[in-house]
């Protein structure tokens, strides 16, 4: 089991929580306010606060290599947001878009991985793919329970609110065939970087359900940017936290993977449905 998912053994400091909510509330400016000045300012303010708390001995202050330095995991997570934030998310399926799409999501995730792993010889990122395990019948039991939450309440969601208008009309084979890829390459991406990232190293130094808490609000502001806006975030919020409680429960990447792409297996079947009336109404209700 990888120890960077094991409890700290050391005393939690509520003081690493002030800096940390910095940084993660300039992820609210970036995406859901999207005041990118404002959230950059953040990034600054939250990082550097922590290397004051940590010259004081504070938080955490491990040498390279030698255990969690707070200054350098939140600084791993701005530049995370800050590769992520380097683009418009509005949803496109053009070749240009989606290869920025692909250059700034894969940079969230690979600019960390890589700094964390050869530049601080740390090992705090860690993709644990297969966790704990052969799963268990309430694992395989809530796969069918997303995929049944997902069939009543999306449609209702996306329908009703018209927040489908925010993403592209996909009205022939080839763009539908783009959303779906689309869609699921960025549901997949979500638990890469807000849970095997953001929070992994958010709970190197709070309690998990400090941790958690932090990680949602990064996680449902990049949703809000994406198009996931009106009362999306009455749907976002528990998803977010739900999935850091079933990462946490079960260890593996594959488990959380696999829940979120059935929901948004989902999310691309009802963004299909309202931008083709009558295509799917024999599947959903609204």
């Amino acid at each position: 089991m990888p120890a960077t998912y094991e409890a700290p053994d050391r005393p939690l400091l509520p003081v690493a929580v002030a800096p940390a909510l910095v940084v993660c509330l300039a992820a609210f400016c970036l995406f859901g306010l999207q005041i990118r000045p404002l959230g950059y300012a953040l990034l600054v303010v939250g990082v550097g606060g922590s290397w004051l708390l940590a010259r004081r001995g504070l938080v955490a202050a491990g040498r390279r290599g030698e255990g969690p330095h707070l200054t350098r995991d939140l600084g791993l997570i701005a530049l995370g947001l800050v590769c992520a934030s380097s683009i418009p998310l509005a949803a496109k399926l053009d070749d240009l878009s989606m290869v920025a799409f692909t250059l700034a999501l894969g940079g969230a995730v690979a600019v960390p991985y890589v700094v964390s792993r050869f530049w601080f010889r740390d090992h705090a990122i860690r993709f644990p793919w297969r966790g704990g395990g052969r799963w268990t019948r309430w694992q395989w039991a809530w796969l069918a329970g997303v995929v049944g939450l997902g069939w009543l309440i999306l449609p209702f969601y996306f329908v009703t609110s018209g927040v489908y208008r925010n993403w592209p009309v996909v009205d022939d084979g080839n763009l539908i065939a783009r959303l779906f890829v689309g869609v699921g390459a960025v549901g997949i991406w979500d638990e890469l970087f807000f849970i095997c990232t953001v929070f992994a190293l958010l709970r190197r130094h709070v309690a998990d359900i400090t941790a958690n808490g932090l990680q949602a609000i990064v996680f449902v502001s990049f949703l809000w940017e994406l198009g996931y806006r009106e009362w999306g975030p009455a749907l976002t919020i528990p998803f977010a936290l739900l999935q850091a409680v079933i990462f946490l429960k079960t260890r593996s990447l594959a488990y959380v993977v696999t829940v979120h792409l059935l929901f948004d297996a989902v999310v691309f079947l009802v963004l299909v449905h309202a931008h083709n009336p009558g295509v799917l109404d024999a599947i959903f209700l609204v």
